[in-house]
């Protein structure tokens, strides 16, 4: 397995991953589009995929349609810690004036018992960001941490779900662990208000909502899982469908319903660097499948 990144967010848009990307790659610092191409043919039509970077941490999006529309479930905290950038409340507010244009507000930006500066933005994709300045005095975290938000039918099962991801992945450890204690509903009073830990050297958070807000994990945001060889993806698929569900072209659910991809890295070479018609019978070869099969795609890609 290479140095690339090992677990890559996913963002399912209708119509607007390239323009979304290149909005991104403009206002955060450090941060490209690295690539864009087409897949031709699929049930939603011609799609675009785009591979973008923002200071450094990847992400991928597809324009394939409105089948999926992206909600608050899945969100990525940036942290703003003064211990590095000593202009970092300055770069907080700039990041939140591009993000809040033409979107809107979670928690208004301002100063909570947690952080002397914070807010939450869904932005004009809706896309949600969760902008924090950070105690340079805790531990070390990276700028963008995915955030999963456990509400609704799985709300109290954040710890669990930690449990078992950093038992399916290695470099994988507990950060720390937040809970509502006496401001929690009822007798959930064990529910993560916060907690953050580490999968395959990245970091996530993760907290339970108590509060019923009408929607919960979905296939708009999901985890891309890359795998060098076959046996990765038969050992990360096996895992995480383990109560979960096998859904369709590398696509699975989790027991917890977040969305994953089990991907090989091949793939993407394959579709980066073949010809129109090789990427055309690489595509409709995985139109087919449910979980990948390296050596069919390969025969694809050869034929």
């Amino acid at each position: 397995m290479s140095t690339r990144q090992r677990i890559v967010p996913h963002l399912w848009f209708d119509t607007q991953a390239v323009e979304a990307a290149r909005f991104y790659a403009s206002v955060f610092p450090d941060s490209a589009v690295r690539s864009v191409r087409k897949i031709r043919d699929t049930p939603s039509g011609d799609c675009d995929i785009v591979a973008f970077s923002l200071a450094g941490f990847e992400f991928e999006a597809i324009s394939a349609g409105p089948v999926f529309a992206i909600n608050p479930s899945i969100s990525f905290m940036v942290n703003f810690d003064p211990s590095r950038d000593g202009n970092a409340r300055a770069s907080l507010d700039m990041l939140w004036a591009e993000l809040i244009d033409g979107g809107n507000v979670r928690m208004e930006i301002g100063s909570y018992p947690f952080s002397e500066r914070y807010g939450w933005v869904s932005d004009r994709f809706g896309v949600d960001w969760q902008l924090i300045l950070s105690n340079p005095d805790g531990d070390d975290r990276p700028f963008i941490l995915p955030s999963l938000m456990f509400s609704g039918d799985v709300f109290g099962q954040a710890e669990s779900a930690i449990d078992f991801y950093t038992s399916v992945f290695d470099d994988a450890n507990v950060g720390q662990l937040v809970r509502w204690g006496e401001a929690g509903p009822g007798n959930a009073s064990d529910a993560l208000m916060f907690s953050d830990f580490r999968l395959a050297n990245e970091w996530f958070a993760a907290m339970d909502s108590p509060q019923e807000h009408g929607f919960g994990f979905n296939e708009a945001v999901s985890l891309v899982v890359k795998c060098g060889d076959q046996e990765e993806i038969d050992y990360y698929w096996q895992k995480l469908t383990d109560g979960g569900q096998e859904v369709q072209c590398g696509w699975l659910k989790d027991k917890f319903g977040v969305s994953w991809q089990v991907i090989p890295t091949e793939m993407d070479d394959m579709l980066a660097t073949g010809t129109h018609e090789q990427c055309d019978r690489v595509t409709q070869a995985f139109l087919k499948m449910v979980k990948f099969d390296i050596a069919e795609l390969r025969q694809a890609f050869d034929a």
